[in-house]
């Protein structure tokens, strides 16, 4: 871990959970406004959705290897130059004449992402109190689940009454002003020593390791495979205004999020994930169980995707500060590997998602509550990690 001495750490905590909601609002605002993306690039609503996909797996692929090749650089000048680079990324997808092109800058945009926040979370934690550790998380992490109640829904709606390149701009500019404060605010931090990729990866055989990262890929894949496509899982229990519902679960997300940086510190990892897979299964069953139904009570729906929405983002705080306990020398690795499997899981959620769409969205709600409960079984055979 990062050798820095541990005082004053609100402001950069801080500027790196809103380096975290620029990253997050990039990374999922396309859930917002895919229709309009879908008509506008010429492309069905499912191939539209893999431009997560794309954006996941290459962001799963980017992140180890990031974290090495810019192992020596200044944590602050790293933090800052991945936000211009996604800010760059975003400006090229707005600009993107076609779909192919548009995959490609989301590809670059996912580098940017992946080199800001494993980074992000090691800082955090390296400047913060061990037993402080698991709210320091929280709070940066923090930054990506008020993007998706806050800056989903506001670029979903950008996106309506602009227009979704202009949303895509909009994002652009708010990852350059981030870049800047957090150039001003973050303390100059060193790099680590550089050490092989092969090298690094031998973390992995560490059982406890690869047993919390496909928690973690399971976990965002149970979600994923209804998120990416909200709009049509939304129509189908009878909510128009998609903005609304990603509003309402992004709250539950900011609230999940927070709640489980106090509980990992205080009751500890393994009681925080139970709790949030069966709160997750429970709210993604009940949309399923309601999809086609008539006159779906709004209040009903909207208390299932702040439900929904706890139960996603409680998982990272605890994953976090398993996996950081587990190989307390190699922080900010281990949190990039989960950071990468984060996007794994997306990306397999997403593809799952346009698989069973076609077959019925009741069916799309059950696969993502299917995976919810084998988080669950995963995660009661490993809570001892």
């Amino acid at each position: 871990m990062l050798d820095v001495p541990v005082k004053r750490t609100f402001a950069p905590v801080a500027v790196l959970a809103a380096g975290a909601f620029a990253v997050g609002t990039d990374a999922f605002v396309v859930a917002g406004f895919l229709p309009q993306l879908a008509a506008s690039l010429e492309v069905s609503e499912t191939a539209a959705g893999q431009s997560v996909t794309a954006f996941a797996v290459a962001y799963a692929i980017l992140s180890p290897v990031l974290a090495t090749v810019t192992a020596r650089l200044s944590r602050r000048e790293l933090l800052a130059g991945a936000l211009l680079l996604l800010a760059l990324a975003n400006l090229g997808s707005a600009l993107a004449p076609t779909f192919a092109v548009l995959l490609v800058t989301r590809v670059v945009a996912a580098a940017g992402a992946a080199a800001f926040t494993p980074n992000a979370g090691a800082v955090a934690a390296a400047l913060s109190r061990p037993e402080a550790r698991g709210r320091a998380l929280a709070t940066v992490v923090g930054g990506l689940t008020v993007a998706t109640a806050a800056g989903v829904p506001l670029g979903g709606l950008a996106g309506q009454w602009l227009g979704w390149r202009a949303a895509l701009g909009l994002v652009a500019g708010a990852c350059v002003v981030v870049a800047a404060a957090v150039y001003v605010i973050l303390p100059a931090l060193p790099g680590e020593p550089p050490v092989p990729l092969r090298v690094r990866l031998r973390v992995l055989r560490r059982p406890a390791v690869p047993a919390v990262l496909a928690l973690t890929v399971l976990g965002m894949a149970a979600t994923y495979t209804v998120y990416a496509y909200s709009a049509p899982a939304m129509r189908a229990v009878g909510v128009e205004s998609t903005a609304s519902m990603l509003f309402l679960y992004g709250l539950g997300a900011v609230l999940g999020n927070l709640a489980a940086g106090y509980a990992t510190d205080r009751w500890g990892a393994g009681r925080v994930l139970m709790t949030g897979y069966v709160v997750m299964a429970a709210s993604l069953a009940g949309l399923g169980w309601l999809a086609g139904s008539q006159d779906v009570p709004v209040v009903l729906v909207g208390l299932l995707a702040t439900g929904w929405g706890a139960g996603t983002w409680c998982q990272t705080p605890p994953q976090q500060h398993r996996l950081i306990g587990v190989a307390p020398g190699e922080a900010s690795l281990v949190v990039s590997l989960n950071a990468s499997a984060i996007y794994v899981g997306i990306g397999a959620g997403t593809l799952a998602g346009g698989l069973t769409l076609a077959y019925g969205v009741a069916v799309t709600y059950a696969a993502g509550a299917a995976l919810a409960v084998l988080a669950l079984l995963l995660v009661a055979a490993t809570r001892r990690v």
